[in-house]
């Protein structure tokens, strides 16, 4: 299915927040993930589905001024 990450489109066969995050190779570390402008707590990502046409926000904490 075709989703987009970080403005970009790809194609994923991932159907979890969880899975996608295997996927990208996001598996260490902190992030922060939103669906379609809805954040998803770190606990739900097993559950939180990923469909076609989502749109996907991950970021990491960065420390600065």
């Amino acid at each position: 299915m075709l989703v987009t990450v970080n403005g970009e489109q790809r194609e994923t066969d991932a159907t979890s927040v969880s899975a996608l995050m295997q996927e990208l190779g996001c598996t260490a570390g902190h992030y922060a993930v939103a669906i379609n402008y809805d954040v998803v707590p770190r606990g739900k990502w097993d559950d939180a589905p990923v469909t076609a046409g989502d749109e996907i926000e991950i970021l990491t904490p960065r420390q600065g001024g």
